[in-house]
């Protein structure tokens, strides 16, 4: 059983953790140019890994107001990241989706990160014990994000076509 303690001292490295995966998040996105925020990429990857969603749905999902989400989407829109939509049984909601240059964007960045994640374990030394590799998986599924098997899964199919129309 962990000690209070102890789980502070665990929460403060991962927020450590938490802040060096976003910096290489960003380094990734500002290295390739790609004129994308993190707040945008986030919701990039988040059509990645869910598929077209309503936009009140990714709205709530980003913790940002409709308002926001549609001003970030016509700029992912103007880019050709993501576009729009109705469906035919569900004509007053718009939904969202990514386009293939939009999933390609997002895999190139992860497949960056993958590299970049890589180099960092190396030079930390890091022992991919079982122990260390459950505990991962363990805080992955807490936090509700997919195991990285799943997620590359569910990118390979995201810019599929939507109700029969092949996306941009």
């Amino acid at each position: 059983m962990t000690t209070p303690g102890e789980h502070e001292a665990l929460v403060r490295a991962l927020l450590a953790v938490s802040r060096s995966m976003v910096a290489v998040a960003a380094r990734n996105l500002a290295a390739m140019e790609a004129d994308v925020t993190l707040p945008q990429y986030r919701a990039l990857v988040l059509l990645a890994t869910a598929g077209p969603q309503r936009s009140a749905g990714l709205a709530k999902e980003l913790d940002v107001a409709p308002s926001t989400l549609t001003r970030m989407c016509d700029r992912l829109e103007r880019k050709h990241l993501v576009r729009r939509f109705h469906r035919d049984n569900d004509r007053r909601s718009t939904w969202l989706a990514l386009t293939p240059a939009g999933r390609d964007l997002v895999g190139v960045v992860m497949r960056e990160r993958e590299r970049e994640l890589s180099a960092i374990v190396h030079e930390a030394k890091v022992d991919a014990s079982q122990e260390c590799l459950d505990l991962l998986d363990r805080i992955v599924a807490a936090s509700g994000e997919l195991p990285d098997a799943v997620w590359w899964e569910r990118w390979e199919i995201s810019a599929d076509p939507v109700d029969g129309v092949m996306l941009p």
